[in-house]
């Protein structure tokens, strides 16, 4: 009697790895400007939101396109990455230099994603936005920073810069 070799099926990820990786993926992308990975990370239908913006769709992935493209000095460290089978987590760290203004700023972000289909369809980043207001902005987000007005004036204007910068890039036009 000869024996076969017994053949195994390839081993696949959990979606608890799969998740993992995907977050992994996405921070170091960023960590080398690579919008474009970032982008491929997120599902077609996704939606993210922070103390700025509220996305949706090819809107996210222009987001972070212009942030990879406009921060010369950006750095980033990330870590604390967990994810199960439905969500994710991470902390991660910016350091740019804020163009409005020169100020050099320390962005320390708490993200909570969910998945679909092996991609992240809901991001959410949380920062203290009256502590980033006055590293950007200085006296004015020192003063004014804790409060509504100063939140939606910074939301308006980040939300315009974002549209001339879709509508300068044809692959963003008509989302």
């Amino acid at each position: 009697m000869t024996l076969q070799p017994t053949v195994q099926a390839p081993l696949t990820k959990t979606e608890t790895q799969q998740h993992t990786d995907l977050l992994n993926r996405f921070y170091r992308a960023f960590q080398n400007k690579d919008y474009a990975t970032m982008q491929a990370c997120y599902h077609p239908d996704a939606e993210f939101q922070d103390e700025v913006f509220t996305l949706k769709g090819k809107e996210i992935g222009a987001m972070w396109h212009m942030l990879c493209e406009r921060g010369k000095d950006l750095t980033l460290e990330f870590g604390q990455v967990t994810a199960d089978a439905q969500t994710g987590r991470a902390f991660w760290q910016a350091g740019y230099t804020f163009s409005t203004t020169g100020r050099y700023v320390v962005n320390k972000l708490n993200a909570s994603f969910e998945f679909k289909d092996g991609k992240i369809i809901r991001h959410r980043d949380r920062f203290n936005f009256w502590k980033w207001s006055r590293q950007a902005l200085g006296p004015a987000g020192l003063l004014l920073g804790w409060g509504p007005l100063l939140h939606r004036k910074v939301s308006k204007m980040a939300s315009q810069n974002l549209q001339k910068f879709m509508a300068g890039h044809s692959e963003y036009r008509g989302s």
